[in-house]
């Protein structure tokens, strides 16, 4: 069964300009929409954090054999994200609490953003850590927000 969120992360990836090559889902429960990510993406390595270590393990487990490591999980939470500076083209969110600071340190300039649902403040808490917005839409009564990390030096600014 397809879920609403599921349905809204099908709609906003059409929003990307271009495929990225690394995807990170935060607060990513069982893994369905990292799956959907992976599958969505065939080129990109996909990777999902949860601060359950009950839904890692079913997410895991449902991978399956993957001799290439494109998909992965980790417990993690959103405050302390487990990766580098700079490493992902896109970032997922559907539930959870928001850390923009936290995104935008994995986040590469230029990377995107993408959450589902509602968000209190969206505008005025992403935009101090230098995302800007490149849409928004409901799809089945469940919204979604596309935002762009500013690149260093953008010249559309």
């Amino acid at each position: 069964m397809v879920t609403p969120s599921l349905l809204a992360l099908a709609a906003a990836v059409l929003d990307l300009p271009d495929p990225p090559e690394r995807v990170l889902e935060i607060g990513c429960g069982e893994g369905e929409r990292v799956l959907f990510l992976a599958r969505e993406f065939p080129a990109a390595r996909v990777r999902g954090v949860d601060r359950s270590e009950e839904a890692i393990r079913e997410a895991v487990s449902r991978v399956g054999l993957d001799p290439e490591g494109r998909v992965a999980f980790k417990r993690a939470r959103g405050r302390s994200l487990p990766y580098p500076t700079d490493l992902f083209d896109l970032v997922v969110q559907a539930s959870g609490r928001l850390r923009p600071g936290e995104i935008a340190r994995v986040l590469r300039p230029g990377g995107h953003l993408i959450l589902v649902g509602e968000w209190r403040w969206l505008g005025r808490r992403t935009r101090r850590h230098g995302f800007e917005p490149r849409g928004s839409r409901e799809v089945e009564g469940n919204r979604f927000d596309v935002l762009r990390l500013r690149a260093i030096h953008d010249p559309s600014e």
